[in-house]
């Protein structure tokens, strides 16, 4: 116990001034580690710094990287840069107020309520992150709701939940091409929707989009309420600190001053070159050393907190799309990455945690620990004498952790004051700066997704092959035909042709006869 409580003391890394700590003490690295990566480390630091300064982060794309701007517009390499920062984050203010104040109405002169946000991945894993983390019944000054996905389904329940106030709800839509299939559908569905209840789609919309994109010509023809950018030096997965985040936030009620104050003070915490000194580069590190630099083990977060139930699905996307890639920058093929997983505690110790004790060990976890247990802790009843339900959840985190270590599983802790706009953004920027420094150190571009793009690429060829299906059974005589027959006919895959027709038929877009092999049924119109 002993040469326990020795190791928490040297590599417990507690930062006062920004109200958070970072234990490693149970990642078991041995004692040269951090001399023996020493100059990894640095020269991390020096790709950061140069990335900061405008350097291109992003070769595949020959862009620059520039979200640790979004934060402090004065680091930005030129002056129409910071001016383009400083502008937006004001407009969005000054949207923001006009909204709440009644003074931009919709078609039908109501006061804006509710607020649709329309987007997928970046834009909107980081505002749903934000809305739930920080949202609060009597305090917000809009009701939030989301479109991430082209399901129909999904899009009718969150379209039929405010059908009543469609015509005091707002809507953003977030694409930075503009040609996003998912956020294109969820707004053309909305607009239809507006279009059935009467109303004038253009005055409820806002556009949040790279310049000249096909949504921000959308949104100039059609005189939408309001247009705000997307730069192509933000990448999606790290975009909550533009308008991308801001925008919903401000007109939520939080206050996003104190998001980008924390992000900020993050920001310069962890430019430290002194490795002890910096949690980010310590997280890095640790990474490193848990997943052998290949991803042999997954990453699970475990926050002790229900705000942050959805950090997991944020980090998801920042730490997987970031590091996960078939090459490194010098063309070998590598396959990196780190699978990221979580929910919450105590939540997990009903779900999943008796695999991680006793299953097989191919993960590493990091817990996060929240201090202060709500608003007014000194209104909190008590459970039990002296014992409030606080108490209990911190003696879950404790005992869970203790009860992996025991197993040999290694984990690691941040703990925070709260979780307010401050803190959240310092968490925000102290994953982003993590993921930076650790793709340096396995020497791959974290700041692209060329397999994105491929799946993006796939999905418009089974679209195409859809349409070439349907008018071949539309052709004049046509007869009904199997999966296969049909694929022959129009020289596609049999498989993909067989998927498309069983889809079609059960939304009674075509008609289908069943044979005692499903791959004999027959389809016509």
């Amino acid at each position: 116990m002993t040469n326990n409580w020795q190791r928490f003391q040297q590599h417990y890394c507690n930062n006062a001034s920004l109200g958070l700590s970072l234990d490693i003490s149970r990642i078991p690295f041995p004692d040269d580690f951090f001399a023996t990566h020493e100059a990894d480390i640095q020269r991390a630091y020096a790709a950061m710094a140069e990335l900061e300064r405008g350097a291109i982060a992003n070769p595949d794309e020959n862009r620059m990287v520039g979200h640790y701007w979004l934060r402090n517009a004065a680091l930005a390499p030129t002056p129409e840069l910071a001016a383009a920062i400083t502008n937006t984050l004001a407009a969005i203010k000054n949207f923001a107020a006009k909204i709440h104040s009644g003074e931009i109405k919709g078609s039908t002169g109501k006061t804006f309520t509710d607020l649709l946000v329309i987007g997928i991945g970046g834009s909107a894993l980081g505002p749903q992150l934000v809305h739930h983390a920080l949202g609060h019944p009597r305090r917000d000054k809009m009701d939030i709701h989301f479109l991430d996905n082209t399901d129909p389904d999904g899009i009718d329940c969150v379209l039929d939940r405010i059908r009543r106030r469609l015509d005091r709800t707002l809507v953003i839509v977030i694409s930075k091409s503009g040609g996003t299939i998912e956020t294109r559908n969820g707004q053309l569905e909305t607009a239809a929707a507006c279009k059935a209840a009467g109303l004038d789609h253009a005055r409820h919309f806002v556009a949040v989009t790279g310049e000249n994109s096909t949504l921000d010509q959308t949104a100039t023809a059609a005189a939408w309420l309001a247009r705000f950018p997307m730069w192509d030096w933000v990448g999606g997965r790290t975009s909550e600190l533009s308008a991308v985040g801001l925008l919903p936030a401000a007109l939520q009620g939080i206050d996003i001053d104190a998001m980008l104050a924390g992000a900020a003070a993050m920001d310069a915490a962890t430019r430290a070159t002194t490795t002890a000194q910096n949690p980010a580069a310590l997280l890095a590190l640790m990474w490193h050393y848990a997943t052998g630099g290949r991803g042999a083990k997954d990453m699970v977060i475990l926050p002790y907190k229900d705000r942050l139930l959805l950090f997991s699905r944020y980090l998801q996307q920042l730490v997987m799309e970031s590091l996960g890639k078939e090459r490194d920058l010098a063309g070998a093929i590598v396959n990196q990455g780190i699978a990221v997983y979580g929910n919450k505690g105590s939540t997990d110790q009903h779900a999943y945690v008796q695999q991680l004790r006793e299953g097989v060990n191919n993960f590493f976890i990091t817990f996060i620990e929240v201090l202060k247990d709500r608003a007014a802790p000194k209104t909190a009843p008590e459970v039990e004498p002296g014992i409030t339900t606080g108490d209990y959840l911190q003696g879950f985190y404790l005992g869970t952790r203790a009860a992996l270590a025991e197993k040999d599983r290694p984990s690691i802790t941040i703990t925070v004051a709260d979780i307010s706009p401050r803190t959240l953004g310092m968490l925000i920027a102290l994953y982003e700066r993590a993921t930076g420094l650790y793709a340096t150190l396995v020497n791959i571009n974290a700041y692209h997704q060329p397999g994105v793009e491929a799946g993006k690429k796939a999905a418009t060829a089974v679209i195409a092959l859809k349409q070439k299906l349907m008018a071949a059974l539309q052709l004049p005589g046509a007869r009904p035909a199997t999966a296969e027959e049909l694929a022959t006919q129009v020289q596609g895959d049999p498989e993909l042709a067989f998927k498309i027709l069983e889809h079609l038929a059960a939304n009674k877009a075509i008609k289908k006869k069943s044979a005692a092999s499903i791959f004999n049924s027959k389809y016509k119109i």
